[in-house]
């Protein structure tokens, strides 16, 4: 029901988005919020931002639905007139919610936007992985673990364009290159350039 509802309302149709907001508003448990919430974000109608709002308001209290929260925004695609994702990304780094120092929500956020929103993180213009290369370099001075599985994120950079196989090896080198990095991250990156 919730994959249809979602290739309906990439139709735009003002009925699907209707649908999906009073999905949104009626639903009577968090699939179906979460569902319409996911159908919603293919769209750039303002009711996108109201119900994003909602469902932090609704679910703030719940770990594990904030982080289904935070995905959702990292992996949306943009639409017109939207600003870039990373944007919105930058954004909810700042986030109440969100901290560092948790690394579900490191992974919910960054590790969404950096695996799994493939056309935003790799976009043109390389600000992806300058975006990567910060956050590795901050997540590894608290937990190098997290860090070193973010940094995977670029351990395929041989099989892209020359233009992004370019801009990854310097996102790349610029983390190696940190002096106080983790033998985690270091051993990641070093073998990424190796190969």
């Amino acid at each position: 029901k919730n994959t249809v509802l979602a290739w309906w309302v990439e139709t735009q149709a003002p009925e699907a988005i209707d649908a999906a907001t009073r999905q949104f508003e009626l639903a009577d448990n968090m699939t179906d919020r979460a569902g319409a919430l996911h159908a919603l974000l293919r769209t750039a109608a303002p009711q996108r931002e109201a119900a994003l709002a909602r469902f932090a308001q609704i679910f703030a209290d719940e770990p594990l639905v904030l982080d289904k929260w935070f995905a959702m925004q990292a992996t949306m695609h943009r639409h017109p007139g939207d600003p870039p994702v990373l944007t919105r990304v930058r954004t909810l780094l700042g986030h109440p919610a969100f901290s560092t120092r948790n690394p579900n929500r490191v992974r919910a956020l960054v590790g969404s936007f950096c695996n799994g929103n493939l056309a935003e993180f790799h976009a043109a213009d390389g600000s992806g992985y300058a975006f990567w290369g910060e956050q590795v370099l901050a997540i590894d001075a608290i937990n190098p673990q997290v860090a070193a599985r973010l940094a995977r994120a670029l351990d395929r950079w041989r099989k892209f364009t020359p233009e992004r196989q370019a801009a990854m090896r310097a996102a790349l080198e610029t983390v190696a290159a940190h002096p106080a990095l983790s033998s985690d991250v270091g051993e990641i990156v070093g073998k990424a350039l190796a190969n």
